[in-house]
């Protein structure tokens, strides 16, 4: 059994980001990660055309800028040799541990973390194991019967050939944009199957000058964030905003596909940003090849053949299915035991829930980094990393002085998640029409976003206060 002061759970972004916070502060801590490497979501996902869709240098910590990034928008690749480098540092490095899954974690006055190569016991336990973790596989009838190559969009098959076969994309979200204009041309027949259709606008992408000059860094990086904020009002149903999204969207598209019957058919049935507006200026295009079909949701499979939902039938050699992941419903979280026997899941179990969207009731000394309400649907997700790093290392310095465990009160986290209800009442993720991945089905409540501006997340929660805990 190995002691420390922390133990934080994932070695992804906001793993490696608590590392670098913890590192120098005199707390012992370890970091455990079930994979070889560390990345997380820039580890998994390395399907062709992957990359970010938040301008490249918001996506990096605000203390470790970037002067290298090639593109606007950074390839996924760039971002994994990023993380990569950061992960090297000699305040990370000594600490990490790779193939450590863990396998519970139960809190009985200090945390013990059972993994597969050991156990750990500390005070303190992060979570940092992310949204986007565990690929969401559908329910398909006849897919475990299909006897080509299938597999998800975060678990690419580099062996499989996809070169001149006929090729099924199950999906089009974020990752499929970028994958079917990699497959069209490539496959002899690409398939496209669709349960909707989503909003997408220009992206815009360039090279980058490339600058290693810090003023000149945060002063884009100033620029880009203030532009994307205002993003917020579309989301906030403000009309001019909100008709100048769909309009942005609307042109995009007729302007990209000449043909008007698959121009009807790419019209979204909800409203702007109820689902993730995606960027993308190949997309369209590549529907619109003699070689690909757009076809409606795959409702089963017959051997080879996929029935689609509009009763139309292809026989296809490999299936992609880029389906998304279990988000709102984490995975880890039946592994993780809190006070007095409640597991993570239960108190999850109508949805997640916090206070501070980093703190949990029943949980002491837990903090959650990137889960409940700690993401973004208009800007970089980093800012909302490093406000909860901010907060965490806030509620190490009050730990420092206290003996006893903190844990926030079920009333403060109460108010908190009606507060969150309130901002998020109004807004096109739940007045927008569509079923997404934002909003938790088993309550409707949005759990996955914060409702307001990153720098209102930064100014309510990205400063430890020790009132709401007992």
């Amino acid at each position: 059994m190995t002691d420390v002061d922390v133990v934080v759970v994932g070695a992804g972004l906001a793993g490696i980001g608590a590392a670098i916070a913890l590192a120098g502060r005199g707390e012992s801590f370890v970091v455990l990660e079930r994979a070889t490497e560390v990345g997380g979501t820039w580890r998994d996902n390395t399907y062709p055309g992957v990359a970010c869709d938040v301008p490249s240098h918001l996506y990096a910590f605000a203390h470790s800028p970037n002067p290298a990034w090639s593109r606007r928008f950074a390839p996924g690749h760039e971002i994994q040799s990023y993380l990569r480098a950061l992960a090297a540092r000699p305040g990370v490095a000594p600490h990490l541990r790779l193939d450590h899954e863990v396998l519970s974690a139960e809190y009985d006055g200090l945390w013990t973390v059972t993994t597969n190569r050991g156990v750990f016991r500390s005070r303190v336990l992060v979570l940092a194991a992310g949204r986007l973790t565990e690929p969401r596989i559908p329910d398909v009838p006849g897919l475990a019967g299909f006897d080509g190559p299938v597999f998800h969009s975060a678990r690419w098959d580099h062996g499989a050939d996809l070169a001149g076969k006929r090729v099924g994309v199950v999906g089009t979200g974020a990752s499929a944009i970028q994958i079917i204009p990699e497959l069209a041309g490539h496959a002899s027949r690409l398939t496209v199957f669709a349960r909707s259709a989503p909003y997408v606008v220009p992206r815009n992408d360039h090279a980058l000058d490339s600058t290693a000059d810090p003023a000149a860094i945060t002063r884009i990086r100033e620029e880009i964030f203030t532009d994307m904020e205002r993003g917020i009002a579309a989301r906030r149903r403000e009309q001019t905003a909100l008709d100048a999204l769909r309009t942005l969207a609307l042109d995009h598209l007729e302007s990209q596909v000449p043909d008007p019957e698959l121009r009807k058919r790419l019209i979204p049935d909800y409203e702007v940003g109820c689902k993730r507006v995606l960027l993308s200026d190949t997309f369209y295009p590549a529907l619109g090849r003699p070689d690909v079909d757009l076809t409606g949701a795959l409702d089963r499979l017959e051997g080879r053949v996929a029935v689609s939902a509009d009763g139309s039938r292809t026989a296809l050699d490999a299936l992609v299915l880029a389906t998304g992941f279990h988000s709102t419903q984490q995975p880890y979280a039946h592994r993780v035991t809190g006070r007095d026997g409640l597991r993570l899941s239960q108190a999850w179990e109508q949805g997640m829930v916090s206070h501070a969207s980093t703190v949990v009731h029943g949980f002491p000394n837990m903090f959650v980094l990137d889960g409940p309400n700690a993401s973004l649907g208009h800007n970089s997700a980093v800012h909302v990393i490093e406000s909860q790093l901010s907060y965490l290392t806030g509620a190490l310095d009050h730990l420092a002085g206290h003996d006893g465990p903190l844990e926030v009160t079920a009333r403060a986290q109460d108010a908190y998640t009606r507060s969150i209800d309130a901002m998020a009442a109004g807004t096109v993720w739940l007045r927008g029409g569509c079923t997404s991945w934002y909003v938790d089905s088993r309550s409707g409540r949005l759990t996955l976003l914060w409702p307001g501006t990153a720098s209102a997340f930064r100014a309510r929660n990205g400063r430890f206060d020790p009132e709401p805990f007992r």
